[in-house]
């Protein structure tokens, strides 16, 4: 008799990127790519009645069961099934790192030589997961080594919510915490603020959001779910119709031209566009605010005049929001050519905003020494674009043939 529990084959193959298929060659399915109306309606297809469904999900999404044998409640004729057909498992785990400020940061294997970083934020009064939607990210800002490193492609149902089914059940696991909901949570509150841009991975961000909403499931109340953006706004009018949850936007510049330099989807979608969208959901959102990012960068966006744009932009009488600053000191990466802006000017940029009555924090900077700190996850993505290459090319070719090569030039006649 073999000593290892009857999933653990499929979860080992499953972790090295390899389908299992069972004996009739249909491929087994991960039952944590499910929303719950997706989990009752594959009960169904087994003959199951949907308080099945329920009973499945409590017993892996709150209890981290991925064992169908040890899930005692369920007809033993359903754990026959569920054995043959499906398995529950996460992408493996390749590294483990936690920082000397009890910032935990995992390195997660999604295949094909791709990886993705998931971050725990221990605080006082709660505990906060910061998940990736990508395996890189296209939008590609210039002050995020994430978008450097190009993109590899979306991530699955499974593959998102499984970044938190695996932390907390593994924080629970390191502290001797009971699984199950008498065991004390360790995540409270979720932010979509790891790798890539959410929106741009709709389907199944907004599947592991209902996941995450669902009382069978991890129950978080929506203010304690936070959705970050750089601005897709056609996303953001259906995020606002499907699983409107609280909603962060990646704001960072306070004109347009200054926006364009530092993030190209502004050039798609312009401040005036993104501020209506985001009018827009306040209308369903959890909480009666937008929180806007800003990147504090030394020289570019840190002036009193930036200070007073922003001021002008969201406190205009016809077209302005109710808001709160997020004020993020930038942790610099070679590639970006940027700096973070000093300490004193962060703190007048912020009292600036605090006279003008908008409420500003300025961000505490967490996870530095293992690379968790925001922007910084660029984990082990493979540059699928070939962001890096191509860039050296232009620098080499505009060092040759001087700096307007592969730049669009006015010439007079």
């Amino acid at each position: 008799m073999s000593p290892f529990p009857p999933w653990w084959k499929r979860k080992l193959l499953y972790c090295f990127g390899i389908v299992l298929e069972n004996t009739v060659n249909a491929p087994l399915t991960n039952l944590l790519d499910f929303d719950p109306a997706q989990l009752i309606a594959y009960c169904a297809e087994l003959g199951e009645k949907p308080f099945r469904a329920k009973q499945l999900q409590r017993w892996i999404h709150q209890f981290g069961a991925s064992d169908f044998d040890s899930m005692t409640d369920l007809a033993k004729s359903l754990r026959d099934k569920l054995k043959t057909r499906a398995f529950v498992a996460a992408p493996a785990i390749i590294s483990d790192n936690t920082s000397t400020d009890g910032t935990r940061k995992w390195l997660i294997d999604v295949g094909n030589g791709n990886a993705v970083e998931t971050v725990f934020i221990p605080e006082e009064n709660r505990g906060t997961l910061c998940i990736s939607t990508q395996a890189g990210c296209a939008v590609n800002c210039r002050f995020c080594s994430t978008g450097k490193q190009g993109f590899s492609r979306n991530l699955s149902v499974g593959e998102i919510i499984g970044q938190l089914w695996m932390a907390e059940f593994e924080l629970r696991r390191t502290k001797g915490i009971e699984p199950g909901p008498k065991g004390e949570r360790q995540i409270t509150n979720v932010v979509m603020m790891g790798m890539g841009e959410p929106l741009l991975n709709f389907e199944p961000t907004a599947t592991a959001l209902k996941l995450m909403l669902d009382d069978n499931a991890y129950g978080l109340s929506r203010r304690r779910v936070t959705l970050s953006t750089s601005g897709v706004v056609p996303m953001i009018d259906r995020l606002a119709q499907e699983v409107p949850v609280a909603l962060a936007v990646s704001l960072h510049a306070s004109n347009d031209e200054l926006r364009n330099g530092l993030i190209p989807l502004n050039k798609k979608y312009p401040l005036k566009e993104l501020i209506a969208a985001c009018k827009r959901y306040l209308q369903y959102a959890p909480r009666d605010f937008i929180t806007f990012e800003y990147c504090m960068l030394d020289g570019v966006n840190d002036s009193d005049e930036h200070a007073r744009e922003l001021i002008a932009l969201v406190q205009h009488p016809v077209d302005g929001i109710n808001c709160k600053f997020n004020l993020i000191p930038f942790n610099p990466f070679p590639e970006s050519g940027l700096l973070r802006s000093k300490n004193p000017r962060i703190k007048a940029f912020a009292q600036i905003l605090v006279d003008a009555g908008l409420v500003t924090t300025i961000r505490k900077t967490r996870g530095d020494d293992i690379d968790a700190a925001c922007g910084q996850l660029a984990g082990e993505v493979q540059d699928r674009t070939r962001v890096q290459e191509r860039m050296g090319k232009m620098a080499e070719y505009q060092q040759k043939f001087g700096a307007n090569f592969g730049k669009i030039v006015e010439i007079h006649s």
